[in-house]
């Protein structure tokens, strides 16, 4: 308190602000430096990564957070013949759910979540206390990697869980695709 005789006028709140910046912050809230994040998930309730249609059926049939219609709400993806698309009305806190399917595995799962029930700061501080700090962190979105597995929370409020595998081995197929195209038109184009 040599200060507050020395400067009488020093106020006691600017003392504390100061310590409160000047000191370490494991000092002001210790930290367990044997907690360690949990490995980042690659599923949801009972929805994993790289299950059949079948057994996907089968879950969100049995999942009471899905109003499910069987195959009404399975559809193939035009553009992509090998892919089957699942979208499905939530209950609750999910209002619609999207699953890809690519040779007969799911490998992307997507919740649009319910902002009237749950927000975006809520589910975001749920994944940095279980997963640690997100690999990337923008406005639109914030993203936890590993090898294999991609989650990210977008805004408004969707979580989106991809198996980065089959995604590059997608991406890389229709990377191909274009270039055939691309090709196929400048011969085209050359015929004139």
């Amino acid at each position: 308190m040599t200060i507050m005789k020395r400067y009488p006028c020093f106020p006691l709140r600017t003392l504390v602000l100061l310590l409160c910046f000047l000191l370490p912050p494991g000092f002001v809230y210790p930290q367990d430096e044997a907690a360690e994040a949990a490995a980042l998930p690659r599923s949801f309730h009972n929805i994993f990564l790289g299950i059949g249609l079948e057994t996907l059926k089968g879950y969100l049939r049995d999942d009471a957070s899905f109003n499910f219609r069987e195959d009404r709400d399975v559809s193939l993806v035009p553009s992509a013949p090998e892919q089957t698309l699942v979208e499905t009305q939530g209950r609750d806190f999910i209002r619609r759910a999207f699953f890809q399917l690519r040779a007969g595995e799911v490998f992307i799962m997507s919740f649009t979540l319910n902002t009237t029930l749950v927000d975006h700061y809520s589910v975001f501080t749920t994944f940095v206390t279980r997963y640690g700090e997100p690999t990337s962190l923008s406005p639109r979105e914030a993203v936890w990697e590993t090898e294999d597995t991609r989650v990210s929370i977008e805004r408004p409020l969707t979580v989106k869980y991809i198996d980065k595998n089959s995604f590059t081995n997608m991406a890389q197929g229709s990377s191909a695709d274009g270039s055939r195209e691309l090709l196929a038109r400048n011969e085209f184009l050359d015929g004139f």
